[in-house]
């Protein structure tokens, strides 16, 4: 008698229910496979989707090398980022000494007939952070557009940043109040989704009357503030008590100072705009004490993690002029220090780094609408073009003066 195998002996049934199960897991094996590839292509088509777009977005930066950064940086790439921009930095440190261009400053202040009211007096020859002044450093040139009676409205000043970095100067930008009124725009992204009466691009008619643009503060997840306009707090940008504060009033009068302190909703009237940015860098006339140059977790991530990168601040002086400083290669001591030698009793900084700096005076007869091709950069090593705040896609917020 011939012994049948164990497989021949199983019932039709059970070897039916075995082969129907295999047939199950190999689907199923075969649905997870390509549902896998398909998630790997959506990712990668995504990622690179998104990474033309920025790349091909100015308002993510002007070059391509720092639109490829903000992808990395809102792509979960930040450390490799960060990893890259610090051997660049490494390779191209802060040089010390040296001297600046031998035409950095300018060839001296030019004769101007100003009439002896209606405006504040012209600001005093600003002292030299590095010393002992240079021919013509620190020397008061008039820019922008003038009042129809003819009194300046802007006075530009040039400086060394400090005593050690001997090479590098600081734009310094005195603005006069009385003759000038200021604004907050806001930017395609900052401070996030909305409809705001004053909006990039600066309008046709608001042209007419421009003497001045320059940049506002960090984006807003880094400026630990809030941000104010239209009537109303923007929303998950709330006011933060003891946060350095440009606040601007009816009136068009912009004041600088700590919220909470000088200024509030409860005890100041006709504020119309408030921008936060991080904390005071002078009060009462000096540099806050304890600031630290290398402490980033306050001051702003760096390019590189560098502490001399280009900085930009805004301060009050003690009869209302709102000064503005900028420079290419300068640590939060050096910003905050050329503030006070300006004259600042309070003083905030603004945005950092490369791309977002950048502060422009326009010159042009009154009542004449202008484009960015008008606007003259306070140093010539600011990156990109007074143009920035005349399109509609320019992402930051920032700040206007103009004629009253």
């Amino acid at each position: 008698m011939v012994s049948r195998s164990a497989q021949s002996l199983r019932p039709a049934e059970s070897r039916r229910a075995e082969s129907s199960a295999q047939s199950s897991f190999t689907y199923l094996r075969r649905r997870v496979l390509i549902g896998a590839v398909l998630i790997v292509l959506v990712f990668f088509g995504y990622l690179g989707t998104t990474l033309v777009m920025y790349l091909g977005n100015p308002t993510y930066g002007l070059s391509l090398s720092a639109r490829a950064a903000e992808w990395g940086r809102g792509h979960g790439l930040g450390p490799v980022v960060t990893w890259m921009e610090n051997e660049q930095v490494r390779l191209n440190p802060a040089k010390d000494g040296g001297a600046p261009p031998k035409n950095a400053f300018g060839s001296g202040a030019g004769p101007v007939n100003v009439p002896r009211s209606g405006h504040l007096p012209a600001p005093s020859r600003l002292v030299s952070p590095a010393g002992a002044p240079l021919p013509n450093e620190g020397v008061w040139h008039v820019a922008g557009r003038t009042t129809a009676k003819g009194i300046p409205t802007i006075y530009e000043a040039i400086v060394r940043t400090d005593p050690l970095h001997t090479s590098y100067v600081a734009g310094v930008a005195w603005m006069d109040p009385t003759v000038l009124k200021a604004q907050l725009y806001s930017g395609s992204q900052i401070p996030g989704p909305g409809k705001f009466t004053y909006t990039a691009p600066i309008k046709y008619n608001a042209t007419k009357t421009l003497v001045a643009a320059f940049n506002a503060g960090f984006r807003m997840q880094d400026a630990h503030g809030g941000y104010y306009t239209d009537g109303h707090i923007i929303d998950g940008l709330t006011m933060r008590r003891g946060a350095a504060s440009a606040v601007i009033f009816k009136n068009g009068t912009l004041g600088v100072g700590m919220w909470g302190r000088d200024f509030s909703f409860a005890k100041t009237k006709g504020i119309v705009s408030v921008r936060q940015n991080l904390n005071l860098i002078v009060d009462h006339s000096r540099v806050v004490p304890g600031l630290n140059t290398r402490d980033q977790s306050i001051w702003g991530q760096t390019l590189g993690g560098t502490a001399f990168v280009p900085r930009s601040g805004i301060g009050v002086t003690k009869n209302g002029a709102i000064v503005y400083v900028a420079g290419s290669t300068m640590s939060i001591t050096s910003l905050a220090h050329v503030l006070a030698l300006a004259g600042c009793v309070r003083a905030m900084e603004l945005d950092i780094n490369t791309d977002w700096v950048q502060y422009s005076t326009f010159k042009a007869p009154i009542g004449h609408a202008i484009s960015g091709g008008f606007g003259h950069s306070l140093l010539s090593s600011m990156n990109g073009t007074p143009s920035r705040y005349f399109v509609a896609s320019w992402a930051r917020d920032f700040f206007t003066m103009s004629l009253r």
